[in-house]
């Protein structure tokens, strides 16, 4: 099948890479743009008029409006069991997420829910919020396992995300974070050994997951118990990822680059010598804003990260405690107007750079000749309409592969 999509005010391409430091400015927007998409993937970019002449196949009209990349949510926990707005109110009245976990709840307490909930209802409602993303135009997110903290119920975990990617649209992305936590009565080093020995090479084992991520943390693992962990996960074929410097300054962006991961997630406590050394790398620093705002933390320093030449990612972390909730529109309002990037940063962060955060760089996150037709049309003409209207979803049309798999008629 081919098809012409014309009628674009905007498109936002995106093309030419992975972008770092300045270059994420340069998102590559063409006025009057279209592209053909053969077969689910991109055949031709450019100017209307050029792909128009000689052209005589279908063509689909977006009606004189922006166009972009599908959206990447590179870091999210959305297979749970339960919920924890109790806890949320407790932090409301000024306790600390850290003073939370140290008297029993966090992550430990979606735990208990997780292991007793079945696959089916995992699945039903991880699809609900799926169906709610889409609309928001995420067309391809990174789902975290860890709220099992044993062999059994972090591989249920897997098997959702592996019964997800059959029964919906959104491109899936699995991980194994078997060291979210240290399960109650246990010694941190003594679950790493278990993690080791036993979860690990089962995850690895089944093919139901890509990556494997640690919580490094005051109060989850250190550098050390994370060094040993990030090593075995290599040697088992996992790439990896690393929760670093979210409430300490520990380093475990460093250990991220020491270690080779694919991305360091969170940061809001990286040092400068930590922001150098992501700078000089290809792992992808990734920051999650709406973490922040629901903590009323500071926001990971993503100009100072971008400014010093890293390659930066946003995504939300969505998850049953510190941040319950993947609106795209108030992340992009959240990184343009509180940690000062463009719009054209934030979009960088959200499309090529999130793909390259979860290892996807080389089939989405553009629009480019070869790569996936995963875009979106949205109810405004120009790019800088996104956070001009501030945590209002624009989104009009959603496409996987060139087909509408979520919106009105355009």
């Amino acid at each position: 099948m081919e098809r012409l999509y014309r009628g674009i005010s905007e498109l936002v391409t995106c093309r030419g890479g992975v972008r770092r430091g300045a270059a994420m400015r340069e998102v590559g927007v063409i006025e009057d743009g279209a592209f053909l998409v053969r077969d689910g993937r991109i055949a031709a970019v450019g100017k209307r008029e050029d792909l128009e002449k000689g052209y005589r196949g279908e063509a689909f009209d977006c009606g004189n409006r922006l166009v972009t990349p599908g959206f990447v949510d590179s870091h999210t926990h959305l297979v749970f069991g339960g919920e924890r707005a109790e806890e949320f109110s407790w932090r409301l009245r000024g306790d600390s997420y850290l003073s939370i976990m140290e008297r029993g709840g966090g992550i430990v307490n979606t735990v208990d829910a997780t292991r007793a909930a079945s696959e089916e209802a995992l699945e039903a409602q991880a699809k609900k919020h799926l169906v709610h993303m889409l609309a928001m135009g995420v067309t391809t997110c990174e789902i975290k396992s860890g709220y099992g903290l044993d062999t059994q119920t972090e591989l249920k975990q897997l098997s959702v995300v592996r019964r997800l990617r059959t029964s919906q649209k959104t491109r899936l992305v699995p991980t194994f974070m078997g060291a979210h936590a240290v399960p109650r009565g246990m010694r941190s080093e003594e679950y790493i050994d278990y993690c080791l020995a036993e979860s690990l090479p089962a995850a690895a084992k089944s093919g139901l997951c890509e990556f494997a991520d640690i919580f490094v943390e005051r109060g989850a693992f250190s550098l050390d118990e994370a060094r040993r962990y990030l090593s075995r996960a290599k040697e088992l074929g996992l790439r990896t990822k690393v929760h670093a410097d979210e409430m300490t300054p520990l380093g475990g962006a460093g250990l991220a680059v020491e270690a080779g991961a694919c991305s360091a997630d969170h940061l809001l406590q990286v040092s400068d010598r930590d922001i150098g050394a992501l700078a000089r790398s290809s792992t992808v620093a990734t920051v999650l804003p709406l973490t922040a705002f629901c903590l009323g933390e500071e926001y990971a320093p993503a100009r100072k990260l971008i400014d010093g030449g890293a390659i930066v990612a946003a995504a939300s972390d969505f998850n049953p405690g510190s941040c319950c909730t993947y609106s795209v529109p108030l992340l992009v309002a959240l990184c343009c107007i509180y940690m000062k990037l463009s719009v054209e940063e934030t979009i960088s962060a959200l499309t090529i750079n999130g793909a390259a955060a979860c290892g996807r760089e080389a089939l989405v996150g553009s629009i480019e000749v070869g790569k996936r037709a995963d875009f979106l049309i949205f109810d405004c003409k120009e790019l800088k309409c996104l956070p001009y209207y501030t945590g209002i979803n624009l989104v009009k049309s959603v496409f996987i592969e060139g087909e509408k798999v979520y919106g009105e008629a355009v």
